[in-house]
């Protein structure tokens, strides 16, 4: 198991070395004499809490909290004010500036110790919550709510940077034939098979599967064009079509099968990512329409639509 990555920051060697031993055992510690270098460390990942001092050479401590707090890369690590200032409005600005404790020197190693602990693990159970509160019971992966999220970070991304942003979709075809010919257990592992397949689709930085509803499942392609997203598309479908799952009632062969509303956008402002949903919705329909186990996907900026038929596909 990992250990945590803690980061003691403080211009004194002698403090430096006097947490590092008192830490050693449980955690993997680091040191910085300055801000900028804690904030250069911090920006590199793997930090889950910082010890921070207030008074040192150049930024002080608040300000070093303020600049980890509105970094997406550092927002979400803890950090403890360990400091010899100890009137009551230097503390009230720790907290308000995002610490979340505040130590007074002399340092006391077992003090610390047990600060140091006591918030881990509080962050341990809230990530734990947070992940539950985030995912699919049923597959594992992404749910409704982060998908949801996730679509709006990405389209203001998009648009900031003026990049391609990319959608899809993805329908069981006859699930509800399936279930009644096979069962519900059926039901269940064969959606949770479909979900690790799709979910394999997304693997760069960005790119989400989620369980929509039911059977559906949406995707997230950031900064794929139309050329890229057709070529994700047919990976899609191919990979439904290799997990060779039997469907004793499908109008569409006899294997499961899905149907793909796929679109890809230069998000412009006066749009939306509800907008780009609603348009994957519709293109979803018109494969079904045209006999399921397609993908009929949109470039917007051109209006060109395309179908991946997937009884065309070799695999």
């Amino acid at each position: 198991m990992t250990r945590p990555r803690i980061l003691v920051a403080d211009d004194q060697p002698a403090n430096l070395l006097l947490v590092a031993h008192a830490l050693k055992d449980e955690y993997d510690v680091g040191s910085a004499t300055s801000g900028a270098e804690l904030l250069e460390r911090a920006a590199s990942g793997d930090v889950d809490l910082v010890l921070l001092d207030v008074e040192m050479p150049g930024l002080d401590g608040f300000e070093v909290c303020r600049r980890l707090r509105a970094d997406p890369r550092t927002a979400g690590i803890l950090i403890i004010f360990l400091t010899a200032r100890d009137t009551s409005s230097d503390e009230a600005l720790g907290f308000d500036v995002g610490g979340v404790d505040y130590i007074t020197k002399p340092i006391r190693p077992s003090i610390v110790r047990a600060r140091v602990r006591t918030h881990l693990e509080l962050k341990q159970a809230r990530d734990l919550l947070e992940q539950a509160a985030w995912t699919d019971a049923l597959t594992g992966i992404a749910n409704r709510r982060r998908f949801d999220t996730a679509l709006e970070l990405e389209w203001r991304r998009a648009l900031r940077r003026e990049r391609w942003l990319s959608l899809a979709i993805a329908d069981v075809d006859d699930f509800k034939r399936f279930n009644d010919a096979s069962g519900h257990l059926k039901g269940d592992d064969c959606l949770r098979a479909i979900a690790g397949s799709l979910n394999q689709i997304t693997r760069r930085s960005g790119e989400l599967c989620a369980r929509y509803g039911g059977e559906e499942f949406a995707l997230i392609f950031p900064e794929l064009d139309t050329s890229m997203m057709q070529q994700a598309m047919t990976r899609l479908l191919e990979a439904i079509r290799r997990l060779d799952i039997s469907h004793p009632d499908s109008r569409s062969g006899t294997r499961v099968t899905v149907s793909v509303g796929a679109i890809s956008v230069l998000p412009a402002r006066n749009q939306s990512g509800l907008e780009m949903l609603d348009a994957a919705d519709r293109l979803l329909y018109e494969a079904k329409a045209a006999g399921r186990n397609r993908c009929v996907h949109l470039d917007h900026a051109t209006d060109v639509k395309t179908v991946i038929a997937g009884d065309e596909l070799r695999v």
